[in-house]
């Protein structure tokens, strides 16, 4: 089995709807979160042809430590009752999944286990422990999937060794700034790299209280905060 190639939207709607989507959508339910224990990620599962978010939620690791915004949204897309079954869309074929921030080993596996054979991310894992002070996703993929290779392999090359493969059997990843990357047009890629660093900014009050809630110790039942 290998990721279907479906019909694909154009980089630049498809970067347009996704910060889009990060702004009306994803960033409204984060704000309903932080303050009370939840974490700064959301997700989102985008119609291939209109390019309409079918599905959109955040963390709720208020209620379980579970329900990270991927795992949330995924939930929420397959328990929609649809009257005629036949016309519930199919994840490989007819979806896209965004994540505001590059899936934990956790969300990967949902991702994979749902059936979407492509996703995309504005945030990497630097980031979500850089500027959200969050290091845990990196961690446990060094810690729990990482293993030393046999033979000679040296310290630095277990180290450099990527956390995951981004394109294999079962789907094909991407940040917001590689498929910006891809563009042909110089203008053009300035122009969204400028739009990604503007919506990414929108972040900073929500990582500032979300690290604040900590602090005060805001209701979660996470143990890895």
């Amino acid at each position: 089995m290998s990721p279907t190639e479906p019909h694909a939207p154009t980089p630049s709607s498809l970067i347009s709807t996704l910060l889009k989507t990060v702004k009306d959508r994803i960033i409204p339910l984060t704000h309903q979160g932080v303050s009370s224990g939840s974490k700064v990620f959301g997700a989102a599962i985008i119609d291939r042809t209109s390019l309409y978010p079918l599905t959109v939620s955040t963390n709720n690791e208020r209620i379980s430590p579970l329900l990270h915004g991927e795992i949330n949204c995924i939930q929420q897309f397959f328990t929609v009752d649809y009257p005629d079954p036949s016309t519930r869309p199919d994840p490989r074929k007819d979806c896209i999944f965004f994540a505001t921030h590059e899936p934990c080993s956790f969300c990967l596996s949902g991702i994979t286990w749902a059936g979407f054979c492509e996703f995309y991310y504005l945030f990497t894992y630097e980031d979500s422990r850089d500027l959200f002070g969050i290091p845990y996703d990196i961690e446990i993929l060094e810690e729990v999937f990482r293993v030393r290779g046999e033979g000679n392999e040296t310290e630095e090359q277990f180290r450099n060794r990527p956390l995951y493969n981004r394109t294999n059997k079962f789907f094909k990843a991407k940040s917001l700034a590689d498929v910006v990357g891809e563009m042909r047009d110089e203008e053009e890629r300035r122009k969204w790299m400028v739009e990604i660093e503007r919506v990414k900014e929108l972040y900073n009050s929500l990582s500032e209280t979300y690290q604040e809630g900590k602090k005060m110790g805001a209701t979660s039942s996470s143990i890895w905060k």
